[in-house]
């Protein structure tokens, strides 16, 4: 059996090293456009690599599988799970090591730019030549961060196959705003509660700790909700945007407004910054200034744009696949990782799901082949 995987970051590699620790006997070839694989998981949880969360769906499965190959994991705040070493490069030398071991062929430096289906087969067309297989797996991200790999090939290659491609937009980024209190704030750290407000419907509310910067927003509660902002409805006007911030949330108005009449402000509550700025739009009025602190409004005109973005919003919808993230429309075909339409919160939730998706394909592919032999 042959095996052609195209994409070689997190997802990819582990699935081939999964098909070929458990069956031996299979041909793995990936495809990487780049000069080396991996080279966005260096990158991930700020070099240390966070690879899963005891929270995530599959965590288990994800930690057996690092387990397996000689990875020695830990846990950190929140569930979030790094390798022992606190190195994202212990991570990739653990995949590529294993690649090296079991036989997995890498070719870099190779663009794929047509794939097809002819009679239970697949083409992959390449700069360096036509790799035919029985079994074909897109594993080539999304588009964010394209100097590290992602550049949104992929999107093409499953349109081909006869996929959809849902709307697309930046996520896990920092939100733009056009406020100028944002860069009067600039540094300042809050723990909050953030709404996201589309078209004056609320949609999300997150909590978490949100940095004022100068040209909007950031800290993980902003990421967490950005993959609800959407550049091009946000552009062509379809939609409007606004975070609604409650500074406060342990605390009513009315406590808060009770607290500026006795303390005269909320600086025991609030950032000094974030104070003044409060006391200024409610013109020194105690119920307005309370009543701002919990129900702060900040239009929000953009992402930060792919280049800042860690993942991708949108892709190849879930209704298309199985469990087992095999094509609902061409048999063993499978579609793995940031291609597809899931996105997850900061915290090892969107890297768990690369290596659990590429380890139940890869169990896909070697229970189908087990199941041919027998037959």
């Amino acid at each position: 059996m042959k095996t052609v995987i195209i994409g070689g970051g997190a997802s990819g590699i582990a699935c081939a090293v999964s098909i070929k620790m458990n069956m031996p006997s299979a041909e793995v070839t990936v495809i990487e456009h780049l000069d080396s694989p991996c080279k966005k998981l260096y990158a991930t949880g700020n070099g240390r690599c966070n690879i899963t969360n005891k929270n995530a769906e599959g965590y288990e499965n994800t930690k057996d599988f690092f387990e397996s190959l000689g990875l020695v994991l830990r846990e950190s705040g929140e569930g979030r799970v790094y390798p022992y070493s606190n190195q994202a490069a212990t991570v990739v030398n653990i995949l590529l090591g294993a690649c090296e071991k079991y036989g997995v062929k890498i070719v870099c430096n190779c663009n794929a730019y047509k794939v097809e289906s002819i009679g239970g087969q697949y083409n992959v067309f390449t700069d360096k030549g036509v790799f035919s297989c029985d079994v074909l797996v897109l594993a080539t991200g999304g588009q964010a961060q394209k100097a590290l790999g992602s550049d949104g090939s992929g999107y093409a290659l499953s349109k081909m196959l006869g996929h959809s491609v849902t709307e697309l937009s930046p996520a896990l980024v920092q939100l733009v705003s056009s406020s100028k209190n944002c860069r009067a704030l600039k540094g300042v750290r809050t723990k909050c509660n953030v709404t996201v407000e589309t078209n004056k419907k609320p949609v999300e509310t997150a909590y978490g700790e949100l940095l004022f910067t100068d040209y909007g927003i950031s800290g993980i509660v902003t990421m967490d909700l950005s993959h609800h902002v959407n550049d091009a409805r946000l552009k062509s006007g379809k939609d409007r945007t606004v975070a609604v911030i409650d500074f406060v949330p342990s605390k009513s108005a009315e406590e808060l407004e009770e607290h500026i009449n006795k303390f005269g402000s909320l600086e025991g509550i609030l950032p000094a910054k974030l104070c003044s700025i409060l006391e200024r739009q409610s013109g020194g009025n105690a119920e307005k200034a309370a009543s701002y602190a919990k129900n702060w409004r900040l239009i929000i005109t953009g992402t930060k744009g792919y280049s800042f973005a860690q993942i991708t919003s949108g892709g190849v919808p879930v209704s298309e696949l199985n469990d087992s993230c095999e094509s609902e429309i061409h048999e063993n075909l499978y579609i793995i990782g940031e291609l597809t339409d899931r996105q997850f919160k900061c915290g090892g939730y969107n890297l768990n799901f690369a290596f659990l998706s590429a380890v139940k394909a890869a169990e896909s592919i070697v229970s189908k082949k087990y199941s041919y032999d027998k037959n």
